[in-house]
Parts: structure tokens; C-alpha cells; sequence
């Protein structure tokens, strides 16, 4: 079993245990994710901990969409429900790269294939290059954006 799914159980029961609801809920939540995860396909298989942490940014986007969508609605008290959620995953995700260290990922990976001149064909390229070093660190749209803006679309 992986590590981290380890520490997500026992925080669910220390959350349990200080009767912290937000917490235990979303522990509940992202652990039923995981074990969703492991039983998908064909037969059942453990996770690694770069697996659990694919699905918690999952999580954690839903989290940050669900809140943006309800607090353009008006529903301010779902949205800070969300927001909340979405804090307590967060820490159990690596830290999240700045807007300049994606830029200096996305100019070295440009560097390193060659596709300077090529425009928006080597944006798949690019993107295959970079989403292992990112993964679970940066969200994939704002990733692909800096890899648009510097291939010049």
C-alpha cells in the first residue's frame, strides 16, 4: 500500500476523532476516489503514491471548478464548502510551481526539442515533454497556456 494513501487514512481517523467534519469528509471522499481508482478496468490494482496523487489534483480541480461555478451563481456557502475541501487536499499535494517556473520549464523544453520554429504543430511535443516533470505539481491548462504563448499562438 502506498504511503500516502497510509497517511490519508490516519488522518481520517484523527479528523474523526477531533470531530473536524470538513476534514473527515473530504479524507472520506478522496478515499473513496482512490479505491474507485484501484477497482476501474479490468482487475483490481494497488496504487502507487504518483498514482494517489493523480487523483487527488483530480479531486482538488473538481474542488477549485465547483467553487468558481458556485460562487458565480451567487451560492457564496457552497463555494466556501469547496474552497474548503479543496485546502485540505492541497495538503496533501506536492507544492505547486510558480507562473515563472512553469516559464523556465516550458523555454527548456522548447530548447531541448527543438521546436522553436515549428508554432502551435509542436505543441503536443512540448506538452509530452513536460507533463511527467509537472504532474500533480501544476495545472495542465495553465501549463498548456505558457506553451501557447511562448510557441506564439
Amino acid at each position: 500500500m502506498s504511503a500516502l494513501k497510509d497517511r490519508l487514512r490516519a488522518d481520517l481517523t484523527t479528523a474523526m476523532k477531533a470531530r473536524d467534519e470538513v476534514r473527515s469528509s473530504t479524507l472520506r471522499m478522496v478515499l473513496t476516489a482512490v479505491t474507485n481508482a484501484e477497482v476501474a478496468g479490468k482487475e483490481h490494482r494497488e496504487l502507487s503514491d504518483d498514482d494517489v496523487i493523480g487523483v487527488l489534483s483530480t479531486e482538488a480541480k473538481k474542488r477549485r471548478e465547483a467553487a468558481a461555478a458556485f460562487g458565480e451563481a451567487g451560492r457564496t456557502e457552497m463555494a466556501e464548502k469547496e474552497t474548503a475541501e479543496a485546502a485540505v487536499i492541497a495538503d496533501y499535494l506536492p507544492a505547486q510551481l510558480s507562473e515563472e517556473e512553469i516559464a523556465d520549464l516550458v523555454t527548456s523544453a522548447i530548447a531541448q526539442s527543438g521546436a522553436a520554429g515549428e508554432g502551435m504543430r509542436a505543441m503536443g511535443k512540448v506538452m509530452g515533454m513536460i507533463q511527467p516533470q509537472v504532474k500533480g505539481r501544476a495545472d495542465g491548462g495553465a501549463v498548456a497556456a505558457e506553451v501557447r504563448r511562448q510557441l506564439g499562438a
